[in-house]
């Protein structure tokens, strides 16, 4: 028994649930559906609600919770000195427990004692698992009792179901929001931890970015350096190539099909353009390393000009074209959003179709385009794997394209990667970058949306 196979067994009594309600509703219909205050159909959601909707969310509960009664448990049967273990050692020795539950080998001086509480974890999960089946076929057996007590003939199962799915998309609602909300908050907590520990000033100001911290007081460069003026500068130089690519190119293209391009070649244009946005961002990573990148040293040794191997230009390059059908898109449904009677008014006053689009229609869909844009430079500024892989690592202070640089994005995962302790500046300082990298990227959306709203005010 495990959770998956009662998954699919509750997916089932669902299944059977909608059929019995439905039998229900016949039955109790004296052989006329005219005599139900409802369709069928919705006695038989009603039924299926009212057997697996509980069930589900205990299942989901559990799966969240389980493991971590478990663990309390386990802790609880440790010997006294163990249980005085500190947090991180008891937490490895916890690790070290499952380990053994699952059959992988362990080291240590308690093999014994940890394969002992490794076969005792086994048999909490096992207990679990069977307290959890019966509680859900409980719950199902008791839905099924008060579906067939409260199915008649006019009981308001419309009414009913569709009060069930207001409240499953309120709480769909809050889940996104609470989450938001849990996200901004987690990183807020963390970055004051970092600021009381590193002064905000050297922070936002400072010139060099080294976040290695020391392990011993009396090492080289035991007090890391905390600027994040470099990042900062490489994620808009970046960003800045990105978008001179992005915007000429998406703008022209959109252009093109909107207001040039027969029905037969738009319809066979505006897919193949964004097929790029479906290419995985480490697709476009190894293009730029593999092939841009080494383009563009060899045609600037060339010229005589010193190209580092991993450059701005090359991640540039190609997150600009990553960036195109974004542009593209929102600069293609904008324009042709345009009134007809506009293009036709600029006719009939002796303009030409290039004068239309240029005098008429752009300043027309300016607003909506600039939102567009806005929201592309959002997307650029919190691109990863291809800064990684074409860019390096090196956080440089520098506006020559052809450097190595680094950005914002690349120094959290940089940060976070592997064991690390959430006490220390240097760990902490990812999520100080992650804050400041939702600010600038929320006031940037707030700006697009902003002026598009302007725009379909207009408009519409």
């Amino acid at each position: 028994m495990n959770t998956t196979n009662l998954f699919f067994l509750l997916c089932l009594l669902g299944v059977l649930g909608f059929l019995f309600g439905r039998h229900r509703a016949y039955a109790t219909s004296h052989g006329s559906i005219k005599n139900l205050n409802s369709l069928p159909s919705h006695y038989g959601m009603y039924a299926m609600t009212l057997t697996v909707i509980p069930a589900l969310v205990l299942l989901a509960c559990w799966a969240m919770l389980s493991s971590q009664a478990i663990e309390k448990v386990l802790i609880l049967e440790l010997p006294p000195e163990m249980q005085a273990l500190p947090r991180a050692e008891l937490g490895l020795l916890i690790n070290d427990v499952r380990n053994a539950a699952l059959g992988q080998s362990i080291a240590g001086d308690d093999v014994q004692l940890i394969r002992q509480l490794g076969k005792r974890y086994l048999e909490l999960e096992r207990d679990s698992t069977r307290m959890l089946w019966l509680l859900c076929l409980a719950l199902c057996a008791g839905g099924v009792a008060w579906a067939w007590h409260h199915i008649q003939a006019r009981h308001p199962a419309r009414t009913r179901v569709e009060r069930i799915v207001v409240l499953a998309l309120i709480t769909c609602s809050l889940i996104a929001v609470l989450t938001t909300i849990g996200i901004v908050l987690s990183v807020i907590f963390e970055s004051i931890l970092f600021f009381k520990q590193i002064p905000l000033t050297q922070f936002l100001f400072g010139l060099e970015w080294s976040p290695q911290m020391a392990i011993r007081a009396d090492q080289v460069g035991s007090s890391g350096a905390f600027g994040a003026v470099p990042l900062f500068a490489g994620t808009l130089l970046i960003s800045g190539i990105a978008m001179v690519v992005a915007v000429p190119i998406g703008l022209m293209s959109s252009i093109y099909m909107a207001e040039y391009a027969s029905r037969r070649v738009r319809s066979i244009l505006k897919p193949v353009l964004e097929i790029l946005a479906g290419i995985p961002t480490v697709v476009y990573g190894f293009f730029a390393a593999l092939t841009v990148a080494p383009l563009i040293r060899d045609f600037g040794h060339a010229l005589g000009l010193q190209v580092a191997s991993e450059s701005a230009l090359a991640a540039g390059l190609v997150m600009g074209i990553m960036i195109i059908p974004f542009v593209s898109s929102i600069s293609d449904d904008v324009i042709s959003a345009v009134p007809r009677a506009m293009r036709e008014g600029s006719y009939g006053l002796g303009a030409t179709q290039s004068e239309t689009i240029r005098l008429v229609i752009i300043p027309a869909a300016l607003p909506g385009i600039v939102g567009g844009v806005l929201l592309a430079i959002s997307r650029a500024i919190g691109e990863t794997m291809i800064v990684v892989m074409a860019a390096g690592l090196s956080a440089n202070l520098t506006a020559n394209p052809l450097e190595a640089v680094t950005t914002v994005t690349v120094q959290i995962v940089t940060l976070l990667v592997g064991d690390q302790e959430f006490d220390s500046p240097k760990t902490l300082a990812a999520f100080a970058l992650g804050l400041v990298l939702f600010l600038v990227t929320l006031l940037l959306n707030i700006i697009a949306l902003h002026v598009v709203r302007r725009y379909r005010e207009q408009y519409e």
